[in-house]
């Protein structure tokens, strides 16, 4: 089909498209005779516009561009926040996500200073494998030059086939030539749980960071490893998780809720009430639990927190998560777009609606404000003991705790590269220390020597500093070194148990279990009691 061809069909694809959502957001339609000569004057109008912005636009006009990246987006904003036109790549990425698996070479790549790096392979993938470090600059792929060309655009150019071959040339710190790594592509499994380990002995810890069609088998399989009949305490880790499928999010909030709790409800303009129950009966752990989410925790995630929470099942810690209680149903259109359509909102088993306000508010604004809790909630509701909690901003935490906020030096060395974040790799003094040395042990600290070199790199690189600075620092300093000498040498499992030692809000979960285990306790003596007839509340 030729540009003006798809053209044509897309018009007529945009104003049925914008005749069918007013059906669903507008009001009552009129009779069926009056709707079609509403749509037909509509496309004839569309189309008179496209025609003279065709014509006489000072540049030729795509149009393809101007309706999918336009017309149809510029349609679907007016809605909310969340409903969206997903182009070919959009739509791809989306279907791997929920699948939970893709093929590549196995490495999370970002942009840094105008290129490419490496921010870290997968432990076991081919990347790893190959030998591919944290912070390599992805030179050529495939004798391609990676000049001019955005992440997304190369990180397409890694995937490909199982079995096939791509040739990476990389640029490495400590390195005056490029190297050449011949990397064939696998599977490679999106998994929803990263991290599964004991912080403290009987203490479990397990971090899930997607709900996709695999989650709720892999933390079933996590909490056997970590034998969780036989835990003292669980923390199941939501911060920066924004959802996925909505059936896993019920999956995972199953595993921990009796028999026939509700979990979440939904109903839409055009749908009716639909009510999820869980069927497992707390089938897979019984221990005390904490919950933590953060300002990105939404969608899913805020459906297993809130079903947690107003059971009583276990405490929510950290800070008020998004305020996502929007559903998406995603529709498959033609050559490979998608359409998210928002259909209907979900409420938790209180009955509260976590969605905030959207209307009064720019898209920048909602993005940027996420967890943003109301000064007066819009609703307050009752837990199964009779706790409050609110609704119309989000789940707000049991125990509320923020991460501490940077001083400024440390924002200057994150703000310079130094230092990376977790998720993003391995900084710029890691880098240049590590160079072509040998791979360090384990036991690997930041001593004197180690600080005499970071100084040093400081210098190089014109980043003023005083002693003082190094002095009030020092701990972090040292954290973050070991942290990223590790990561990268060794991957991201002991990275993050370096992360943990510092992690102020994991460290609260881990203190407040028993009154994670009391609530529990209380909230079934309550049910119980109702159930039986002797409930004494006045």
């Amino acid at each position: 089909m030729n540009s003006k061809s798809r053209g044509v069909f897309l018009v007529f694809a945009v104003l049925v498209l914008s005749a069918v959502l007013g059906g669903l957001y507008g009001p009552a339609a009129g009779a069926s005779a009056d709707q079609a000569t509403d749509i037909d004057n509509s496309i004839r109008a569309f189309t008179r516009v496209l025609r003279v912005v065709e014509q006489n636009h000072a540049e030729p006009v795509n149009v393809d561009d101007a309706i999918y990246n336009g017309a149809i987006p510029g349609m679907l904003r007016l809605l909310d926040p969340h409903s969206g036109f997903l182009d070919a790549r959009q739509f791809t990425v989306m279907r791997e996500d929920q699948r939970g698996k893709y093929y590549g070479v196995g490495m999370t790549v970002g942009p840094r200073e105008g290129r490419t790096i490496v921010l870290a392979p997968f432990v076991g993938s081919p990347a790893y494998k190959a030998g591919i470090r944290p912070g390599d600059v992805i030179v050529r792929v495939d004798g391609k030059p990676t000049d001019g060309l955005n992440t997304s655009e190369i990180a397409d150019m890694l995937k490909g086939p199982k079995g096939t071959v791509v040739l990476v040339q990389i640029a490495r710190e400590g390195y005056d030539e490029v190297l050449d790594f011949s990397i064939t592509r696998d599977e490679i499994p999106r998994h929803a749980v990263d991290q599964a380990l004991l912080v403290r002995p009987g203490v479990g810890y397990i971090r899930l960071v997607g709900f996709n069609e695999n989650t709720d088998r892999e933390l079933e399989a996590a909490l056997q490893r970590l034998d969780a009949s036989n835990l003292e305490g669980l923390i199941l880790d939501l911060r920066t998780n924004p959802g996925g499928l909505l059936n896993e999010g019920i999956a995972v909030a199953d595993m921990f809720l009796e028999k026939d709790q509700l979990i979440v409800s939904h109903r839409g303009r055009s749908s009716q009430e639909r009510r999820y129950y869980a069927q497992g009966g707390n089938r897979t752990a019984k221990m005390p639990l904490v919950i933590l989410v953060s300002n990105q925790s939404a969608s899913a995630s805020e459906i297993v927190a809130g079903a947690i929470q107003d059971h009583d099942r276990g405490l929510i810690v950290g800070e008020a998560s998004f305020g996502k209680g929007l559903v998406q149903t995603v529709y498959n259109l033609r050559e490979n777009n998608g359409l998210a359509l928002t259909t209907a909102r979900y409420y938790t088993p209180s009955g509260r609606l976590i969605q905030r306000d959207y209307k009064a508010v720019s898209l920048y604004e909602y993005q940027l404000q996420r967890g943003k809790q109301m000064e007066k909630p819009a609703e307050v509701k009752l837990t199964d003991s009779g706790r409050q909690v609110f609704g119309g901003g989000g789940i707000k935490p049991d125990v509320n705790i923020d991460q501490p906020k940077l001083n400024k030096f440390q924002e200057t060395l994150l703000r310079r590269d130094v230092f990376l974040p977790f998720e993003l790799g391995v900084g710029g003094f890691t880098r240049a220390y590590l160079g072509s040395r040998p791979h360090v042990t384990k036991e690997f600290a930041a001593d004197d020597a180690v600080l005499s070199q970071f100084r040093g790199y400081l210098d190089r690189r014109g980043i003023e500093f005083t002693e003082t600075d190094i002095a009030e620092n020092l701990h972090w300093i040292k954290q973050k070194i070991r942290r990223e000498v590790l990561l990268s040498e060794y991957g991201l499992d002991e990275g993050f148990k370096i992360a943990i030692e510092d992690d102020v809000q994991i460290q609260k979960a881990i203190e407040v279990l028993p009154e994670a285990r009391a609530l529990y306790e209380n909230a079934k003596r309550v049910v119980a009691q109702r159930r039986n007839g002797t409930d004494d509340r006045r």
